[in-house]
């Protein structure tokens, strides 16, 4: 069965007999995990197992960028916030990003061992002006820094076996409003972003498989729709200016940063329409009931999401190059960068 357009939640440590037959809807493209989805490695393995046994091509995701966005903890390595890399990199820039390298191999093997096919990282937004949500998520205030750092990060995940996804497209640490709570909106024009913000997702767009945007509006820009519900943001200014040709993830359509849009339904649309490939559904069942039951099969077929989604799966499923945990506690790399690592969280 081809993916869906749609990724969806699951409630707790096992599925729920309504899980099995939601995830079993043609409309499903994926499932993405919370912390309450984890209590240890074996019940994670356990969970994706019974996944793969409904749709063996569902996409399974995690946010695991470490510091305080880091959803499964005892039996993985801790992962300190991205931001703690930088001392390091202005003393030592080798060693920096040897160690940053070899920490997003780490990352991505440990997930792709208990059955994640990819976790939404690296972060790419700039840290300047204290937005709260943002903060030491970023790898620096400096696009040149980002850039050298988060592409040593999604290199390490590439040598894993995992796709990357940079967010928040095209940059949230310039606004102080965190977008799960309100809507932000950034009045600077276009120009202004291009020479900030926006310089590491145009940097890094070959590394890069995957984006998702912001629930930003820029009001200069288009003032009528936040980024992941815009056209222009999406179609003209990545697509068709930037040339990316990879997978993009709306962020969570339940934020209180996509309410403005309308109902669940208005929202989906919006996104699927302005050219998002995947919309995300988290943390409110209603909402993605509404949208599985009143999207038609056939118009999302008209969207070819397919197309960009495949890539995602492409990397980790069925590889025999994936170590299991055990594997991975021998092996010298993951060794030697747990304890680095151990250090810095």
């Amino acid at each position: 069965m081809a993916l869906g357009p749609v990724m969806l939640d699951v409630e707790s440590l096992t599925l729920s007999e309504e899980e099995q037959i939601m995830l079993s809807h043609p409309l499903v493209g994926g499932v993405i995990y919370f912390a309450r989805n984890y209590e240890s490695p074996s019940q994670i393995k356990a969970l994706s197992d019974s996944i793969r046994q409904i749709r063996p091509e569902l996409l399974i995701a995690v946010d695991q960028e470490g510091g305080r966005v880091q959803r499964f903890k005892n039996g993985f390595t801790r992962l300190p916030p991205m931001q703690k890399f930088l001392p390091l990199y202005r003393k030592n820039t080798e060693a920096a990003l040897k160690l940053v390298k070899d920490s997003g191999w780490l990352m991505a093997a440990e997930l792709l061992a208990v059955g994640v096919d990819f976790s939404f990282a690296p972060v790419l937004d700039l840290d300047d002006c204290g937005c709260e949500v943002i903060a030491d998520r970023s790898f620096s205030p400096k696009p040149d820094e980002v850039i050298a750092l988060a592409g040593a990060w999604m290199e390490g995940m590439h040598e894993a076996g995992m796709a990357t996804t940079g967010k928040h497209f095209p940059g949230h640490g310039s606004v102080t409003t965190d977008s799960h709570l309100e809507l932000p909106v950034d009045s600077r024009d276009i120009a202004d972003i291009a020479t900030k913000d926006l310089v590491p997702f145009a940097a890094l767009l070959t590394q890069l498989d995957a984006i998702m945007p912001a629930h930003i509006l820029f009001s200069k820009v288009d003032g009528g729709n936040s980024v992941g519900f815009s056209n222009y943001w999406l179609q003209t200014i990545l697509r068709e200016d930037l040339g990316f040709d990879g997978v993009i993830f709306s962020d969570d359509l339940s934020m209180e940063g996509a309410a403005a849009s309308g109902s669940y339904m208005a929202r989906a649309k919006l996104a699927l329409n302005a050219g998002c490939d995947m919309i995300l559904v988290c943390n409110n069942r209603a909402g993605a009931l509404e949208i599985l039951n009143g999207l038609s099969v056939d118009s999302c077929n008209d969207y070819k999401t397919d197309k960009h989604l495949s890539v995602m799966s492409a990397f980790s499923q069925h590889s025999s190059d994936i170590l299991s945990l055990a594997e991975l506690h021998n092996n010298s790399r993951w060794q030697l960068s747990h304890q680095l690592l151990r250090v810095l969280a």
